[in-house]
């Protein structure tokens, strides 16, 4: 899939250089070479092959609250010792951790808090329609269901929660209904008995496979001209014409560079805008099961065994799982399996999982659930990363932003979205 450039081209300044092949980047490269721009794309890999590969593939434009809330403090312990529950921090990791992790709870304070969610609202209140505009545009609407997604809880004890997260959403305007167990079972018939009910979310959606949106992306994005090349950029430069970029074999130069590899976005930004950005990384795990086509006709996530179903062309994909162990050390792919054994009891008979895959990847997160989507330095760098776990959710939108924000004349000030200002690299 990459391209290279030949030797005369190397030096020849293209009007935008994209870091990073993943949806974002790909989604935002298609963006603006229908601009008419001249657009190239680097990564060290094949676009696609990040965390675009293994996430969930639900579009998740419900999920309008942080991944964390003030319980996160009665719940470290746990995390430092249990090496498979739903939400851990590797104890080896604290030390480097801590500082994101206390930014992280000064932002649960009222205000900061307040100001996330509306910040996330208005990402992913826009996300479904630019999806269905993007897929439009290359003849693809196919690739995503919009067929809604279902929450289900299992204990009755865990109906005072389901109800009062129901009540929140209903707060924040997101569409959502109560589902008794009969509901429940008239939609997805090979659900567990023991299933007492669930909330369902009318305007999500999921893709029947992920890694092939970006591949038809990459597709239409050659076919305005946009190039591919497979180097790592290790350093960068700005310059008054623009920027030059330092790769593994090459100096590039551009006009603009769009910063958006997801969790390895930091260490350029700094490099090129002289701020450091607090960005971590949420490791997440999935299995993805061959064998199973049938089961569900949405996604289905437990609210009990917090983890995430979703039917794709492939089979069943298992997702979910939150570690913190950055970006050096291992997988431990335990993680993945354990999403097996949490699915027992959850359908009338267990899931298949012969020659079943886990994998692992890197959402990249900021302290404030928030990502940068911003135009700094006189607009010679643009900046799309930071979307944590609604990267794939919130990649239209982005793109169409970020094509916004490299027009003459955009301020870089979240165009279009309400609360825009919560995007900025200067928060930091």
């Amino acid at each position: 899939m990459s391209t290279s450039f030949t030797p005369s081209d190397q030096h020849a300044p293209v009007d935008i250089a994209v870091i990073g092949a993943g949806i974002i980047g790909v989604a935002c490269a298609l963006r603006l070479a229908r601009q008419g721009r001249r657009v190239v794309v680097f990564d060290h890999q094949e676009p696609g092959h990040g965390a675009s590969f293994g996430n969930a593939g639900h579009l998740a434009t419900e999920q309008v609250f942080p991944i964390a809330d003030l319980s996160i403090l009665k719940r470290l312990p746990a995390m430092l010792m249990d090496p498979m529950g739903p939400l851990r921090l590797d104890w080896k990791y604290m030390p480097r951790a801590l500082p994101w992790f206390t930014r992280l709870l000064l932002n649960l304070r009222p205000a900061p808090f307040r100001r996330t969610v509306a910040g996330i609202r208005a990402l992913n209140e826009g996300s479904l329609g630019a999806w269905q505009r993007l897929l439009q545009t290359i003849a693809r609407p196919d690739l995503l269901k919009e067929d809604g997604s279902l929450l289900v809880y299992e204990r009755p004890e865990s109906r005072q929660a389901l109800d009062a997260l129901q009540a929140r959403m209903l707060e924040q305007g997101v569409p959502v209904d109560a589902w008794q167990a009969g509901a429940v079972r008239n939609a997805a018939p090979q659900l567990s008995e023991r299933i007492e009910g669930g909330l369902f979310f009318p305007r999500t959606g999921h893709f029947l496979d992920p890694y092939k949106v970006v591949c038809e992306l990459v597709h239409a994005a050659k076919a305005n001209g946009v190039q591919f090349v497979r180097q790592k950029i290790q350093d960068g430069l700005l310059h008054e014409s623009g920027v030059s970029l330092v790769a593994d074999q090459a100096t590039f130069q551009a006009r603009q560079v769009l910063i958006a590899c997801g969790a390895h976005s930091a260490r350029l930004t700094t490099a090129l805008t002289g701020r450091r950005v607090p960005l971590d990384t949420e490791r997440g795990y999935h299995l993805m099961l061959p064998h199973e086509h049938q089961r569900l006709p949405f996604a289905v996530t437990s609210l009990e065994r917090k983890f995430i179903m979703t039917p794709m062309a492939d089979g069943l994909r298992l997702a979910g799982t939150v570690e913190f162990a950055g970006l050096q050390s291992p997988p431990s792919m335990e993680r993945a399996w354990q999403l097996h054994r949490l699915s027992k009891g959850l359908f009338k008979h267990d899931l298949n999982a012969d020659q079943a895959t886990p994998w692992m990847g890197f959402r990249p997160s900021l302290p404030d659930s928030l990502p940068i989507i911003d135009r700094v330095c006189d607009a010679r760098v643009l900046l799309a990363f930071g979307h944590q776990h609604l990267g794939l959710t919130q990649a239209a939108v982005t793109a169409e932003l970020i094509g916004q924000m490299a027009l003459p004349g955009g301020d870089g000030r979240g165009i279009g979205l309400p609360g825009g200002e919560a995007y900025r690299l200067d928060r930091f």
